[in-house]
């Protein structure tokens, strides 16, 4: 029996405003690529739907669960970002740096210098300015959504990088 390789599918991040967190992202680039999560039955629009109990079991959650959704993505596919409001749920936090647990998502910009400053006009809360590593092989931030969810924005140097060698190989040189 052969085992098909996974694939990403989404990350999801359970927000407190459900419209607010969608503008916040809008601001960073994203689109909604469904108004609702089709097999939570819950919806961007209207008031908190309840999750059918089957899908409320598989998730962990108690049975009668009501929330609102969507799914955003970005040009180019998956990952996809689903939001998720659950009635009555206040804002929680993330694992705190080097802890364990959910830390932060990274999205890769082309020009950090550039979305630092565009991002900053439109409200974000950044923890870091962008800071390259010694080595010149990335640029990196690190700003908030509104929920406090740590959102790493990463330039990367790919002309830098080189492969690891391998222990023991012998690199041959061009006569």
């Amino acid at each position: 029996m052969s085992e098909a390789p996974l694939a990403w599918g989404h990350v999801n991040l359970n927000v407190s405003d459900l419209e607010r967190s969608i503008a916040f992202y809008e601001a960073l680039g994203f689109s909604v690529f469904m108004p609702g999560i089709p097999y939570l039955g819950i919806s961007r629009e209207g008031g908190a739907s309840p999750i059918p109990d089957a899908c409320a079991a598989a998730l962990g959650l108690a049975s009668g669960t009501r929330a609102r959704g969507c799914i955003l993505g970005l040009p180019g596919g998956f990952p996809m970002l689903d939001l998720t409001e659950y009635e009555g749920a206040a804002a929680g936090s993330a694992a705190s740096p080097g802890g364990a647990g959910y830390e932060r998502i990274c999205l890769a910009s082309q020009d950090l210098a550039a979305d630092y400053a565009r991002f900053s006009e439109a409200g974000a809360r950044f923890l870091t300015e962008p800071a390259e590593d010694p080595g010149g092989l990335a640029q990196i931030a690190i700003c908030l959504d509104p929920d406090g969810h740590r959102i790493e924005l990463i330039e990367i140097a790919i002309e830098r990088w080189s492969a690891p060698q391998s222990s023991g190989s012998n690199a041959s040189t061009a006569e």
